[in-house]
């Protein structure tokens, strides 16, 4: 039966109503509400342990996390930067706000991460940077992107926004690499209701990032640099506190839907699963499918049944982020054979931790037809 309201690809994690009133409670007495109080410290300190990561710095959002990332390293204005085109368009931006020209390098079709075998032929004398993408939480094969990276002397940049959470070989996925960037937005496994951070190894960039978010401001009568504003608020702070009190829980839940979902959908021909890398753990951020030609229909007419039935799945990400308005026809044109043909072919199911696996049942009877 067709549900009665639509049920939405994600929905936001939110502590207990009265947790938060009582949280942020304090804050009516101190009147301090931004300018790294008490509770962005906290949040930061605690989310450095969290996330098993050296350095942290909390910034106001996560695509202001990267391009701030980007832009600690001074590269040379019209330099290249390597990436992928099947993320969210932040990515694609975050380069070329800093000036910089992303050239696109094609993706594995079994988890949609970079190529990495693919890397090396696009290095031209003018490239700087790698920028790989955490894929729906699933993680690069980071060595030998650190190892092609330290051969040619480039500096690599995560765009771990979906990956809050994950580990590699028992570290922190923002271990590797120059720096990693994370979304705490609202729709994210972990939200700050708008928020992001940077983490890095390099001490000495920590007080570039603080520069950068704080208008350079050191003191009252002092500016270091040309900065701008991208500091976390003490509200956003405190939904982070108390959000993360039950990260652990909304996980055990993630994962009880991913498994059910990934039972029902099992063997259906021409419906696959995206599978992570085996030796990184899992954070169950999202729920992709890709729509086979052998299947009934294709991708499209899926979306719209699903839509039919009050089912509001997403084709994420379509179309790969060179083929926006934006940006059509101002990048050298490479082979993304791979990208072009996940971008057609993925869709995102309703997904995330209260979803009631009733609803999962009846979603996957759709996709079972």
């Amino acid at each position: 039966m067709k549900q009665q309201g639509n049920v939405t690809v994600t929905r936001s994690v939110m502590p207990p109503y009265e947790e938060y009133i009582e949280a942020i409670r304090p804050l009516w007495n101190t009147r301090w509400l931004t300018n790294m109080g008490r509770y962005h410290n906290e949040l930061e300190k605690k989310l450095q342990d969290y996330l098993d990561v050296p350095e942290l710095s909390l910034i106001v959002n996560g695509h202001m996390a990267l391009e701030l990332a980007i832009q600690s390293f001074a590269f040379p204005e019209g330099a290249e930067v390597i990436t992928t085109p099947f993320t969210f368009i932040s990515t694609t931006h975050a380069i070329v706000r800093n000036r910089l020209k992303p050239v696109f390098c094609d993706v594995k079709k079994n988890d949609g991460t970079i190529d990495e075998s693919k890397i090396e032929e696009l290095i031209t004398e003018n490239t700087v940077a790698i920028v790989p993408v955490h894929v729906f939480g699933h993680a690069c094969n980071v060595e030998t992107i650190q190892n092609i990276a330290e051969q040619h002397g480039l500096k690599v940049i995560y765009d771990a926004a979906h990956a809050f959470g994950v580990n590699y070989k028992g570290r922190g996925i923002g271990n590797y690499g120059d720096a990693s960037i994370y979304s705490f937005h609202a729709t994210k496994i972990f939200n700050t209701i708008e928020g992001g951070a940077v983490a890095f190894s390099d001490s000495e960039m920590r007080e570039k990032l603080y520069n950068l978010k704080n208008f350079g401001i050191r003191n009252e009568e002092y500016v270091a640099e040309i900065g701008t504003n991208a500091k976390m608020n003490e509200f956003a702070a405190i939904m982070g506190l108390c959000n993360l009190k039950h990260a652990e829980e909304m996980y055990i839940k993630r994962k009880r839907n991913y498994e059910l979902y990934r039972k029902l959908l099992a063997n259906i021909t021409g419906i696959s699963i995206l599978e992570g890398n085996s030796e990184a753990s899992a954070n169950y951020a999202y729920f992709p499918i890709v729509v086979g030609e052998e299947y009934r229909m294709n991708r499209d007419e899926l979306y719209e049944t699903l839509k039919k039935e009050g089912f509001l799945s997403r084709k994420y990400f379509y179309p790969l982020t060179l083929n926006q308005a934006c940006f059509q026809n101002k990048f050298k044109q490479v082979n993304l054979e791979s990208a072009e043909k996940l971008a057609k072919s993925i869709l995102s199911l309703p997904f995330y931790a209260d979803l009631d696996q009733t609803v999962i049942k009846y979603i996957a009877e759709i996709v079972a037809g």
